[in-house]
């Protein structure tokens, strides 16, 4: 198999310029230490894929109070600074960009990570089980109109932080049912201030943690990702992806690095966007889309051919091949994911 597409070099903008295509998604696997300090485990393990185009680190917390797994690395603190600087070091020593994806978990959270009940735009309680725990979600407090605000600064001082750690820009986790995906929805929603209600509301913080965050350091460092399709932690509403659509729209206008499709199989015709996620961003933005959620390399090696988006992203198959790149340079058989590799650091 020839991946010529993969291993094409990709010009984001001036100052984001990819050696390949080849984008590592970001992958919850929680372990930094005890005080949110990313190890140095975790640099070697960076380190070893640091041959794709773009790293896309792992869910790295605003705060203590985004936390919502065990054994998350944090960007709100010193030390935690200090420790992203080693593993960027190593990172940038063969050639790759790496983001940080700055992330805060709403609502799909407990307080035993933080000593004080989670927050979310809502009262609203998500049911089910924190993972890796025995730990049941609880219902959140709903944010005041000033702390939504602090929320936002909190996403920008990240950014500023991450930079500082020698990060080559954020990625602002907005998708997947954490917090910023549960004020774009409806069900999670039912707020009556300027950040909730209509369209504009509901697409509000993210536009300002994203202007923010272009002004703090600059918009060709900035990142999105999105789950237009509501698939985990939360459900569609009719009338959600008319917030997307404006929203693709507005966040094309600011005119960032790219738009990161969340989503665990992309092969999914979803109705209410008359197609596949990745096919319904493409067609409301027309700035650099990545593309992930369970395709083979060769479709992604066809469907960046075929223009269908940019730049390819690959998350379970980078678990378990350290040196993923290289195989797929050389047609080596794939070792094959299997979930018991959560628990160790390949």
């Amino acid at each position: 198999m020839i991946y010529d597409k993969l291993f094409e070099k990709y010009k984001v903008n001036e100052k984001l310029i990819l050696q390949n295509r080849v984008v590592m998604a970001p992958l919850t696997r929680c372990f930094a230490d005890e005080d949110n300090v990313p190890t140095d485990l975790m640099a070697d393990y960076y380190g070893k894929r640091s041959d794709a185009g773009l790293i896309i680190a792992e869910a790295t917390l605003t705060s203590k109070l985004a936390q919502g797994y065990p054994n998350q690395p944090g960007i709100y603190n010193d030390a935690q600074i200090s420790a992203w600087k080693k593993i960027n070091k190593k990172v940038h020593e063969n050639g790759a960009k790496i983001f940080s994806q700055i992330f805060h978990s709403g609502r799909i959270s407990h307080e035993t990570f933080h000593n004080q009940h989670p927050v979310a735009p809502s009262s609203i309680a998500y049911v089910g089980r924190v993972p890796r725990t025995e730990l049941d979600y609880e219902t959140p407090r709903a944010l005041e109109t000033k702390e939504v605000k602090e929320l936002i600064e909190e996403f920008v001082q990240a950014s500023i932080n991450s930079v500082n750690a020698g990060f080559d820009g954020v990625e602002i986790h907005a998708a997947n049912g954490y917090i910023l995906d549960q004020f774009l929805h409806q069900e999670t929603n039912f707020r009556e201030d300027e950040f909730g209600g209509s369209v504009e509301n509901r697409a509000r913080i993210i536009l300002e943690i994203i202007d923010g965050i272009s002004n703090a350091i600059g918009k060709e460092k900035v990142g999105i990702r999105l789950s237009p399709h509501a698939y985990l932690h939360l459900g569609h509403t009719s009338g959600d992806e008319e917030t997307f659509k404006y929203l693709l729209k507005e966040i094309e206008k600011r005119d960032i690095s790219y738009v990161h499709t969340g989503t665990f199989d992309d092969h999914t015709k979803v109705d209410y966007l008359n197609g596949k996620v990745s096919e319904f961003i493409r067609a409301n933005y027309k700035g650099t889309v990545i593309a992930n959620g369970s395709y083979e390399a060769s479709e992604g090696n066809q469907l960046l051919k075929d223009e269908k988006f940019d730049l390819f992203a690959i998350g379970r198959p980078f678990i378990s091949n350290p040196d993923l790149i290289t195989k797929l340079k050389t047609n080596a058989v794939l070792t094959q994911y299997d979930e018991n590799m959560l628990g160790e650091l390949v």
